[in-house]
């Protein structure tokens, strides 16, 4: 039986850097497992647009599809968005199945993909015992999502790190996330001698850059998750999983 096609759907954005990490990450997918068909769609600014895809493989006759938000918590795009855009094109090609998978959060490959982006900027293990981290990510006022943020916080704090906060790079959350560059004052205001920004944003963006602005008083500024390793294997778990019929997998029918 002939696998389904890994489509995967990113967000878009008029930065070409945003496009150039999906595409590098979706290689590494193929890099991982060759034969399998990846394609990539986005929401906005770039093309192929998610709909654009679909026509394709169903031009091509396959009929089988598992749909992979590029997305780190479930929001809006990945309750509302993904799942009218599916439905739209599932309308239109009535022959087409298509399998909403679940999105990369909350995952301990994203935890180490975060850990790998900061040895990079030169944090060691032995480091942590005098640093406090700034979890910084792009924010949102869905409840579920920023409860995935905070909890992801808290179990970095149990790996050796002196204090971390959570920040967003847009306005402050109902729950209070400060700005990443609250975060980063009041971590100098508690007395700790070494602050590292962590960005957990997958690409490069307007969001991204504001993070890096934050973090201008910081000691140590991550890069994002980009096309890392532990980020391909994630992909290919969730599609895999979204292969296996399951309460968590969404078929998507007309």
């Amino acid at each position: 039986m002939t696998a389904p096609v890994l489509l995967v759907i990113a967000h878009g954005s008029r930065d070409p850097r945003h496009a150039a990490t999906v595409h590098a990450l979706t290689a590494r997918v193929r890099s991982l497992r060759p034969g399998l068909r990846v394609a990539t769609g986005f929401l906005d600014f770039n093309a192929p647009s998610v709909p654009q895809v679909l026509e394709r493989p169903a031009a091509q006759g396959a009929q089988d599809v598992v749909a992979l938000p590029l997305l780190l918590t479930r929001a809006f795009h990945a309750k509302s968005d993904i799942p009218t855009v599916l439905r739209e094109a599932r309308s239109r090609l009535p022959r087409l199945r298509v399998r909403q998978a679940e999105v990369l959060g909350p995952s301990p490959l994203l935890n180490s993909a975060l850990e790998r982006r900061l040895h990079e900027a030169g944090i060691r293990p032995g480091d942590r015992s005098s640093t406090g981290l700034v979890l910084a990510s792009a924010g949102s006022t869905d409840p579920e999502a920023i409860a995935v943020i905070a909890e992801i916080a808290r179990e970095l704090r149990h790996t050796g790190w002196c204090s971390v906060r959570p920040a967003f790079a847009s306005a402050a959350s109902p729950t209070g996330f400060p700005r990443t560059e609250d975060a980063v004052r009041a971590l100098r205001d508690e007395g700790v001698r070494r602050v590292a920004v962590a960005p957990y944003v997958i690409a490069p963006g307007r969001l991204p850059d504001r993070i890096a602005e934050g973090a201008a008083d910081a000691d140590v500024l991550a890069d994002v998750l980009g096309a890392s390793p532990e980020l391909a294997r994630l992909l290919l778990t969730r599609y895999d999983e979204a292969r296996v019929p399951a309460a968590r997998t969404a078929v998507l029918t007309a």
